[in-house]
């Protein structure tokens, strides 16, 4: 709960409140738990089309490329935002690149499943 807030405060600016109304409150929790529902699907979606990690995908990169895959819409390059992002993903930054972790990480999971 706590990623999806900070996250969500930081990629939509949304750090405050607007009103003190209980149920203006209640609908901001809502709309962040489901936008941040739905963002992190595509991620995992782009990450399966990829063949990466979840991990490796930027959450906030992938919510930047969303303008530009509206533009590609308008202009009728694009109709699948899956399809897009991956192929843009590059170009995009949406993959993060190797860093120790993500290497720890791989090298635990290649013992763990690993045939004896």
């Amino acid at each position: 709960m706590e990623d999806a807030f900070a996250l969500t405060k930081r990629v939509l600016d949304l750090a405050y409140l607007w009103t003190g109304s209980t149920n203006a409150v209640q609908l901001q929790i809502y709309a962040t738990l489901i936008f941040y529902a739905v963002l992190l699907t595509i991620c995992q979606q782009v990450a399966q089309v990829l063949g990466e990690p979840l991990e490796r995908i930027s959450v906030e990169m992938v919510f930047r490329a969303f303008y530009h895959y509206s533009r590609a819409v308008q202009r009728g390059e694009a109709d699948d935002l899956v399809r897009f992002l991956a192929e843009h993903a590059k170009l995009l930054g949406i993959v993060k690149r190797w860093r120790k972790h993500h290497r720890d990480c791989s090298q635990l999971e290649s013992l763990m499943w690993e045939d004896p």
